[in-house]
C-alpha cells in the first residue's frame, strides 16, 4: 500500500514509518517540523519506498495532491505537549481542527481511509475509571487553557464520526495514552525523556504538583502495532478506541523509579503547578484506558511494560547525551582552531 502519515517525522510517526517500510508499504510523510525533526526520519531518506514533504497539514491543495498518491492517511499531525498548549492556545485549537478538517475533506473526495489520533486527554475530569470510549466526557471550563487541547481533539472526534455518517468516508478514531519510547522529545513538557534525562546529568528531578497523579504507559512499538491493526480492520470504520496500557503509577513513584534504575544521585522536588505554569492549570488525578473494545477488536495487549519501556528509554538518553557531548567536545575544538588557521593564512 501507498500510506501517508500526517506528522510523519515526529515521534510517534517516525516509529510507524519505519514499521509500514519494514512490512513492505510505501510510505509518504508530510511535516511542518513544528515539532517533527528531521533526524527522526533520517534513516528512512534513503529508502526507495520512503519519501517526505516538508509543509504544514492545513495546506489543503498540497494535502489534496498527497492523498490522490496514497491509499490511506494516519493524521498524526497536531499542536501537542503541555507547554505549548499553554503557550500557544489559538494556533493550538486552529491548527487541531482546521488540519483534521483538511485531511477529512480531502480524504472524502478520494474515498480513502483515515485513521485520526485523538487524545485521553478528552476525557477531561470524569471520575468514571477505567476510561471506556463510550463513557460520557467531563472537560474542564473555557477559562482554563489546558482543555483547549482537549476540546479541539474532541472536535477532531465529532469531525471524523460525522464524515463517515453523512458521507461514508472510512475514518477510525485511536485515543492514545501517553505514548513513550526512543525519540521522544521533553522538550514539550513529556515526563518519562525529562525525568530520564534529568537523573542522568544527576540534576532535580522536578515532579509537577504532589506527584500523587497517576498515569499509564504504552510503548510507542505497541500503539504502532495497534495503530496498523486498526486500519486493517474493516469493523474498525466508525468506531474510537482506546490505545494503551492500564498499568498505572503515580508520577512521584516514577521519578522514584527512574532515579533507583539511572543509579542518580539527583534529588526529586515536587514543585507546584503554579510555579511552573499558571494559576488556572488544572491536571487530570488518574488517567487509565479501558482496552476491552480493541483487545476483542484486534487481540491487542500492550507486550511491554513500564520496566523495559523505561530501561529502553534510559539506554537510548544515554547514548544521544554521549553524541551531544562528542559534538560539542568537537565544536569547541573547532573553534579553538579557528584563529590560528586564520592567522596562517593571513601570513
Amino acid at each position: 500500500m501507498r500510506i501517508l502519515i500526517t506528522g510523519g517525522a515526529g515521534f510517534i510517526g517516525s516509529h510507524l514509518s519505519e514499521r509500514l517500510i519494514r512490512d513492505g508499504h510505501q510510505v509518504l510523510v508530510l511535516d511542518d517540523l513544528s515539532t517533527g525533526s528531521l533526524d527522526n526520519i533520517a534513516q528512512l531518506q534513503d529508502d526507495c519506498r520512503f519519501r517526505y514533504v516538508i509543509g504544514s497539514v492545513t495546506d489543503e491543495p498540497l494535502v489534496g495532491r498527497l492523498l490522490k498518491q496514497s491509499d490511506m492517511v494516519f493524521h498524526l499531525a497536531a499542536t501537542l505537549g503541555v507547554k505549548r498548549i499553554l503557550d500557544e492556545p489559538i494556533e493550538t485549537i486552529v491548527n487541531n481542527v482546521n488540519g483534521t478538517e483538511v485531511v477529512l475533506r480531502q480524504a472524502s473526495q478520494e474515498r480513502k481511509l483515515v485513521v485520526v489520533a485523538s487524545t485521553s486527554e478528552v476525557y477531561g475530569k470524569s471520575a468514571s475509571l477505567p476510561f471506556r470510549e463510550d463513557a460520557d466526557l467531563v472537560l474542564g471550563p473555557s477559562s482554563k487553557q489546558r482543555w483547549g487541547y482537549a476540546a479541539s481533539k474532541l472536535l477532531d472526534e465529532f469531525l471524523a464520526m460525522a464524515y463517515w455518517k453523512q458521507l461514508r468516508t472510512p475514518a477510525i478514531v485511536v485515543r492514545l495514552f501517553n505514548t513513550v519510547g526512543p525519540r521522544q522529545s521533553g522538550r514539550y513538557g513529556m515526563v518519562i525523556p525529562n525525568f530520564v534525562r534529568q537523573a542522568l546529568e544527576n540534576k532535580t528531578i522536578t515532579v509537577h504538583g504532589t506527584g500523587a497523579q497517576t498515569r499509564s504507559f504504552t510503548y510507542v512499538g505497541d500503539v504502532v502495532r495497534a495503530l496498523i491493526g486498526l486500519a486493517q480492520e474493516p469493523r474498525a470504520i466508525g468506531e474510537v478506541f482506546n490505545i494503551g496500557n492500564g498499568a498505572e503509577i503515580s508520577i512521584l513513584e516514577l521519578a522514584h523509579e527512574i532515579k533507583r534504575m539511572t543509579g542518580s544521585h539527583s534529588e526529586i522536588t515536587c514543585v507546584p503547578y503554579s510555579t511552573v505554569f499558571d494559576s488556572n492549570f488544572e491536571d487530570m488525578p488518574r488517567r487509565v484506558p479501558d482496552i476491552t473494545k480493541i483487545s476483542q477488536m484486534i487481540g491487542y495487549r500492550p507486550e511491554v511494560q513500564l520496566d523495559e519501556i523505561l530501561r529502553r528509554v534510559i539506554d537510548w538518553t544515554e547514548v544521544s547525551l554521549e553524541l551531544a557531548a562528542v559534538a560539542a567536545a568537537q565544536r569547541r575544538a573547532s573553534f579553538r582552531t579557528a584563529p590560528a588557521l586564520c592567522l596562517a593564512g593571513a601570513r
